[in-house]
């Protein structure tokens, strides 16, 4: 399943966030990848580790989990340490399938769902579309600044070489709650209704009060303790 979340991020926000990326280091991106992944990716990644980058972590953290499109379609147990890439002209990222798991001891994940957040305008640049492909299909997307993408991370993925400007977007990985692809879709589409059944009726409705019984007891099936 993909998921297109526009406007995560509004102008505001956005336009916060690239001033704090001004201040922050940039590192060579493979550092960060597996063995297979680190012979076809060549970009630079934020250095996240100091004042600056610690606060501007936060803020991105806590808009990605605060928005409800992605807690409703992610069910999200666990999120990854962010990470910030920086793609110039001639770099790209090629096909390649996400580590399986990431990060050590209390923080480590299963990666279930991969997440790109563009924080560059797609007229800014060329090329640098992700490419995802999944389900016998190929799908390149280029979304506006400060709009998020969900993918599986199962996916074999890439990131088109950048041929004029540059590319800047914030990617994270997260272990869902529940465990299928099929199961998590079933509890959006669920959210989605519920969220359509609100603007015509209270919350008191018996077609409300079922909906969120039939949610409730799907989830106690599904969802990993």
């Amino acid at each position: 399943m993909l998921i297109t979340i526009p406007g995560l991020l509004d102008p505001d926000a956005l336009a916060g966030i690239r001033t704090s990326l001004e201040a922050v280091g940039w590192r060579d991106g493979r550092i960060t990848a597996g063995v297979q992944a680190a012979r076809v990716k060549s970009n630079r990644q934020a250095d996240l580790s100091t004042r600056t980058g610690a606060e501007l972590h936060r803020r991105l953290y806590d808009a990605i989990t605060g928005n409800a499109i992605f807690e409703a379609a992610a069910q999200p147990r666990k999120l990854s340490k962010l990470m910030v890439s920086r793609t110039g002209e001639g770099e790209g990222y090629g096909t390649h399938v996400d580590n399986v798991l990431m990060g050590s001891g209390d923080t480590r994940i299963r990666t279930d769902i991969s997440f790109t957040l563009f924080l560059s305008d797609p007229q800014d640049y060329d090329g640098g579309e992700l490419t995802i492909d999944w389900a016998g299909m190929v799908h390149s997307m280029k979304l506006d600044a400060g709009s998020l993408l969900l993918y599986p991370s199962t996916s074999l993925h890439r990131v088109e070489t950048v041929t004029r400007g540059e590319r800047m977007v914030c990617v994270g990985w997260v272990e869902s709650l529940v465990r299928t692809a099929e199961q998590r879709e079933i509890l959006f589409d669920l959210a989605n209704l519920r969220a359509n059944l609100s603007k015509s009726l209270p919350i008191e409705a018996p077609e409300q009060l079922a909906l969120a019984k039939i949610t409730a007891n799907i989830r106690r099936l599904w969802t990993d303790s």
